[in-house]
């Protein structure tokens, strides 16, 4: 009896929903659906700038980025400055270490642009290995570079970061600006808690990163915000050599600082669930 009261009050609930647009004198989801839009530009026009249509572009960026990205193999993804131009120290670092990737076996991408990004790109083809770049719609124009061999574009900065940690083995990442910066906190993040296998993330240019580092060790670990084990999912170098060695170790071992990894998502579900 208790299940057949239960029932009827389900149904009575669908029919309410379903009869809803009867009752308030509406347009069914059918006769929306069906309706020729009427002509000329502007309903179009107004249709194509709606939530459900942008919906539908995010899915089939989704869709362009996975078909385009799936067979890539082992990668790994560079980060930097935009800024920086060939005869930059910083640039030819990048050089070398998407030409040290490359000869060891690793797709390089990158975001398609110009300075580092355009550096790792061109490492990987004088390597003779695949070059990757996920450009960006930006209010500025951004052109992608002449090194790339697959040229994936994205309107939405979302959908192209979940490429970039998706597709990668590790992260090199250069000194940058804004943009950098925001890729390697969200690295560190999904990793910190659980999102992601944990890979390497590497810092290249201590001279540039030095500060940061003291910054998050003397007032963000200081005051208890992070834990002493989430500074160590780091490596600082200044080594194209070291960049590609540890990189090329972890991805053979499939393991990267595995117990400082366990220590941080220890200490973060700790704190989480004092809160």
């Amino acid at each position: 009896m208790a299940k057949s009261k239960a029932r009827n009050t389900e149904k009575r609930a669908a029919q309410s929903q379903l009869n809803l647009a009867a009752r308030l004198n509406a347009r069914t989801q059918d006769e929306q659906l069906l309706d020729t839009l009427p002509k000329g530009p502007p309903p179009a026009a107004a249709f194509l700038e709606s939530e459900p249509w942008r919906v539908l572009r995010i899915m089939g960026e989704f869709i362009e980025g996975f078909e385009s990205l799936a067979t890539l193999g082992p990668a790994v993804t560079i980060f930097g400055s935009a800024r920086v131009r060939p005869g930059h120290p910083q640039y030819e670092a990048a050089v070398e270490v998407g030409r040290l990737l490359g000869e060891a076996g690793f797709t390089v991408i990158t975001g398609g642009g110009p300075g580092t990004m355009e550096a790792g790109n061109r490492g990987a083809k004088e390597a003779g290995t695949q070059s990757v770049g996920l450009n960006i719609e930006l209010p500025f124009e951004q052109g992608i570079n002449d090194y790339v061999d697959l040229p994936v574009e994205f309107h939405y900065f979302f959908v192209r970061k979940t490429m970039f940690v998706k597709y990668a083995q590790a992260f090199v990442i250069f000194p940058g600006g804004f943009g950098t910066m925001d890729e390697l906190f969200e690295s560190l993040v999904l990793i910190q808690t659980g999102k992601v296998k944990n890979f390497p993330v590497v810092l290249f240019g201590a001279a540039y990163w030095q500060g940061l580092l003291e910054w998050l060790k003397n007032t963000m670990l200081a005051e208890g915000k992070i834990a002493p084990a989430d500074l160590e999912l780091i490596l600082l170098t200044d080594s194209p050599q070291e960049v590609r060695d540890v990189i090329v170790s972890a991805y053979r071992e499939g393991a990267w600082r595995r117990e400082q990894e366990e220590e941080a998502r220890s200490t973060t579900r700790a704190v989480l669930g004092r809160s």
